[in-house]
């Protein structure tokens, strides 16, 4: 475990408008924001398609399996960090059958809107804190 003490500088929060790539949105604003290590707090909002990865394998590093679709879901969450400027994030979603999630891809599009607040960290570096096998 690595524990870095630090506090949050500014927060921002993006809208999302409809027909918006999810996150291609969110590294637009953090690269506007001039975020270079920070934290995605929430998303909510609604999409109509997704397209997420999930870890498939127990081996380190663990393969990927990724998948997409059609249809119309609340966002219920957004959340990640930003690693030198670097966006990670991960989504969930429902509808009236269903709820999923996984890692963000390119293909998730805003339906009405969406909302996402993030920030960025003073005296905290995320360099590499995604990295399969770091320490």
């Amino acid at each position: 475990m690595r524990i870095q003490r630090g506090g949050w500088a500014r927060l921002f929060i993006a809208r999302l408008s409809s027909g918006e790539d999810v996150l291609q949105s969110i590294r637009a604003a953090v690269a506007e924001a001039g975020i270079r290590h920070g934290l995605i707090l929430s998303g909510v909002g609604s999409i109509n398609g997704y397209h997420i990865h999930v870890v498939k394998t127990s081996n380190v590093p663990p393969g990927d399996t990724f998948f997409q679709g059609e249809g119309v879901f609340d966002i219920l969450s957004i959340t990640g960090l930003i690693a030198d400027g670097r966006v990670h994030a991960h989504i969930t979603f429902s509808n009236t059958e269903k709820a999923m999630g996984g890692h963000l891809e390119e293909g998730c599009s805003i339906l009405s809107f969406g909302v996402v607040a993030l920030a960025d960290t003073e005296g905290i570096e995320l360099t590499d804190w995604d990295r399969v096998g770091q320490r």
